[in-house]
């Protein structure tokens, strides 16, 4: 063991390598080579950037605090969980309330009638709420266009032809298209219910335009909407009690669905990852200790050669 241990010392491969000093340590900065206005060039973008970052944090806050909105409250949604679905036979319901009640003024331009297959309705249910709108089709063989009843792969329609008479409707203002308005709210589904649900006289100094109401959680708190969700202004199929807030919750889900169609896939594919890497983690587990169980139980023992 002597004899193997001075060979190892001999040829210096435990020798230790002096530390850098300071002067050969400066001689690998590649800053150094740089000339001073390159210097202060990259000091002057530096700063830039720490002052633009600064200026977007204070503005944030500084419009989060200060806005003449009120913020919703969160509400706890049966899908706000890692692993929770959407509550179906509430999307069903909020659809309803959508055909009902929303469809008269606002969109949902970016959802077909097959996206409601599996999801809210039956393949037969979805075909026959299709082929209750009439679509514009054509030119047919003789150059001509036509009406014909709906399908599955027909998008909802519009309540106005174009955008001008939208706003002619609606008193100059312009009802959104709510395919994605609850991805483009911050807020969410919390801020569509409380929009919904908030509705309150004007209070004293607010002054509205005619056709104007207040809602406090409306920017500004002047919305050119009107409330549309009172208690039983539909009937459920189901027999679910239309409360307003009943409703609202319903809506506020249907359009989350809308927003979010992935919704309970992206967590089925949750609980699949976790569960394939479970599984592999173990595997490798055992691999890694079954492997070296050799190596970590062995015994080296040095037996001299006699002389």
């Amino acid at each position: 063991m002597a004899a193997t241990l001075g060979r190892i010392c001999g040829s210096k491969l435990l020798k230790s390598l002096p530390a850098l000093n300071l002067q050969q340590a400066n001689g690998l900065s590649t800053a150094k080579a740089w000339s001073n206005g390159q210097k202060k060039m990259v000091a002057t973008i530096g700063a830039l950037t720490g002052g633009v970052g600064a200026l977007i944090y204070a503005l944030e806050q500084s419009v989060e605090a200060s806005g003449t909105e009120v913020h919703p409250p969160q509400m706890p949604w049966s899908h706000k969980g890692l692993i929770s679905s959407l509550d179906h036979s509430s999307v069903r319901r909020g659809y309803e309330v959508y055909k009902q009640v929303c469809s008269a003024c606002h969109s949902l331009k970016y959802i077909a009638y097959r996206n409601l297959v599996g999801v809210t309705h039956t393949e037969a249910e979805a075909k026959a709420e299709a082929e209750g709108i009439m679509v514009r089709d054509g030119p047919d063989d003789s150059g001509n266009y036509f009406d014909r009843p709906g399908k599955l792969s027909d998008y909802f329609p519009s309540p106005y032809p174009n955008e001008e008479a939208a706003r002619a409707a609606n008193n100059g203002a312009y009802p959104p298209d709510l395919s994605y308005i609850v991805s483009a709210r911050h807020g969410g589904e919390d801020y569509i219910f409380s929009l919904l649900t908030g509705y309150f006289d004007a209070p004293a100094g607010v002054v509205l335009r005619e056709g104007q109401y207040f809602n406090p959680y409306f920017p500004g708190g002047a919305i050119s909407m009107a409330q549309v969700l009172y208690n039983e202004v539909i009937e459920y199929e189901d027999g679910t009690p239309a409360t307003q807030s009943q409703l609202a919750k319903d809506v506020a889900t249907f359009l989350k669905w809308t927003s979010e169609p992935e919704h309970d896939e992206r967590k089925q594919l949750i609980i699949k990852v976790v569960g394939i890497m479970t599984f592999l983690t173990a595997i490798a587990y055992y691999i890694k200790r079954h492997k070296w169980s050799a190596m970590k139980s062995r015994k080296i023992f040095f037996v001299p050669k006699k002389e």
